[in-house]
């Protein structure tokens, strides 16, 4: 199966939301592809309280929501299947999924990222048996027990205190002598009575039988390992790009963020990016959704172009 657009975008994430609405509401012929539900990672944010004209503070569940059904609203129609390759053509591009062909002459990459794993023993084998990637996912699943958080930036410590409304002891593996995490959240994290910090640490191994029982943690300055005993790990270390499908074909840097210039465009003409597939470093909603926007108007300004 193949089917014709104006315009592919692969994510169903803020930034691929935006381009969407941006681009369906220029009247253009808009698909957007995604290998789940829309929505992205900030779906599995418990409660968004920096973007702006949502005071009353929703859930990143809600926030999305009003994004698809504003994309929608103008046209923008939502398909889903995972990318799997693109075929750069002239003028028109193939996106190659799970579910057929979609061609475009413009497509917008704004697949986003993956959380990324420790890689550690025992990972792998308790997954969904006591280590999580997702706290507002799976922390209710913790009430009145103990857990792990491994990390120190801000989606390690959001992740925390929110854990802290259920579980009875939170303890967050560090690696250094203090967070990374903005000094709102950590003010919020000190406040905590049932979180406390496990400074110069790191997991080293996920211990347990039927599901996991703790995690061995080993002290970077001194060299000394203990076992903390836990009913769950966190870990919440960031993201990686999900970009591999691209490789040999967009221009990335080592870690695998694309390449975009000012106006969102990658090295092959007609193809754009936007959102956490290229944005290293400040992975917010706001910055993905204004890329968003800016991709879908390089695109139509593309198309324009090609008629002319």
């Amino acid at each position: 199966m193949s089917e014709k657009a104006d315009v592919v975008i692969v994510g169903g994430g803020a930034a691929g939301l935006t381009a969407g609405l941006y681009a369906s509401r220029g009247n253009r012929n808009v698909v957007l592809l995604d290998r789940a539900m829309p929505g992205g990672q900030a779906a599995t944010t418990d409660t968004v309280e920096n973007y702006p004209g949502f005071p009353d503070v929703p859930s990143g569940l809600e926030l999305m929501q009003k994004f698809v059904d504003h994309a929608v609203k103008f046209g923008t129609r939502i398909e889903t299947a995972e990318a799997q390759r693109l075929t750069p053509g002239t003028p028109d591009h193939t996106v190659h999924t799970s579910g057929g062909d979609f061609i475009a002459p413009a497509v917008v990459i704004a697949c986003g990222s993956s959380h990324r794993k420790l890689g550690i023993p025992g990972e792998e084998e308790y997954a969904n048996r006591g280590v999580s990637y997702c706290a507002p996912c799976d922390g209710p699943l913790f009430r009145n027990r103990q857990v792990l958080v491994a990390g120190g930036g801000d989606a390690a410590i959001e992740g925390a205190l929110f854990l802290a409304n259920f579980a009875e002891s939170v303890r967050v593996i560090h690696r250094r002598d203090e967070l990374r995490a903005t000094k709102i959240l950590q003010s919020r994290a000190f406040e905590k009575e049932n979180l406390s910090i496990v400074w110069d640490s790191v997991a080293t191994e996920v211990i347990g039988e039927q599901a996991m029982t703790g995690a061995r943690v080993k002290n970077v300055k001194t060299g000394d390992e203990t076992v903390l005993e836990a009913d769950g790990v966190f870990i919440l270390i960031g993201s990686v790009p999900n970009t591999q499908w691209l490789k040999g074909r967009l221009e990335m840097d080592e870690r695998g963020y694309l390449k975009i210039d000012d106006a969102c465009r990658t090295n092959i003409d007609g193809v754009f990016a936007a959102g956490e597939a290229a944005d290293a470093v400040f992975r917010q909603i706001v910055v993905a959704a204004g890329q968003g926007a800016m991709a879908a108007i390089s695109a139509e300004r593309y198309i324009q172009g090609l008629k002319a």
